[in-house]
């Protein structure tokens, strides 16, 4: 079992497209045989998260995760020739998940609660790969689940890109957040008071410096629907 990332850049995500992509456009990737579908969307419940930030150009619309038998087949060729249509540009990518704390089941179709904020990571050029995994997976991962109000934490390792010209993206990493956390600092953090705020602030600075994190970063505040899941209910 594979699974593909994809990125749909658009300019545009109104509630009518984002609506389009849970709908329709979820029905159609179903109906190709997927063995797991999950899609993000920005739209207006999480549009004005604080944590956003963005690169891309245009920026990411929506996150599509995908779980194929293989990412080279007519299934997945299939399903982002699909995707290709509904977003100016299309960014896919065949990862490897890593789950550090599993996310609660949710009714499928259905709207995870709260914010799922991505994070779409690059690596340095003076951090060879083995070093960059090292401090985001070996050290990084203890301290965002300490420091942040996550129930729901993936890290998605690239392998390589599966669409041409895709954005060197290393790392995607998905995190679950309570609704307030879209506009409140303290409830992201989960911080009692302004000093644990910058005592936990201070933490994820150090240690997302280490790996690169702490710039060149696009953080994608979303609305999380899962249609299907490949290996648990």
């Amino acid at each position: 079992m594979e699974k593909v990332i994809a990125v749909l850049m658009r300019t545009d995500s109104s509630e009518e497209w984002c609506a389009r992509q849970r709908g329709p456009v979820a029905d159609a990737l179903l109906g190709l045989g997927v063995a797991g579908l999950s899609i993000n969307v920005r739209d207006d419940a999480v549009r004005h998260s604080l944590m956003t930030l963005t690169l891309l150009d245009p920026p990411a619309a929506a996150v599509v995760s995908l779980w194929t038998q293989q990412c080279y087949g007519d299934q997945m060729t299939a399903a982002l020739d699909l995707l290709a249509g509904e977003c100016e540009q299309l960014a896919a990518y065949l990862v490897t998940e890593s789950i550090p704390l599993l996310a609660p089941a949710v009714e499928p179709g259905s709207r995870t609660t709260g914010l799922a904020n991505i994070a779409l990571l690059r690596r340095p050029a003076e951090l060879d790969q083995a070093t960059w995994l090292s401090r985001w997976q070996g050290h990084h991962t203890s301290v965002a689940i300490e420091t942040q109000s996550i129930f729901g934490y993936t890290q998605n390792w690239v392998v390589r890109a599966l669409t041409p010209g895709a954005p060197g993206i290393a790392g995607i990493v998905e995190e679950l957040f309570p609704p307030e956390a879209i506009t409140d600092l303290k409830a992201f953090f989960g911080a009692a008071d302004d000093a644990d705020l910058q005592d936990r602030l201070s933490q994820m600075i150090a240690s997302t410096t280490a790996f690169g994190a702490n710039e060149n970063i696009d953080t994608v505040p979303t609305s999380r629907y899962v249609f299907k899941t490949p290996f648990h209910t």
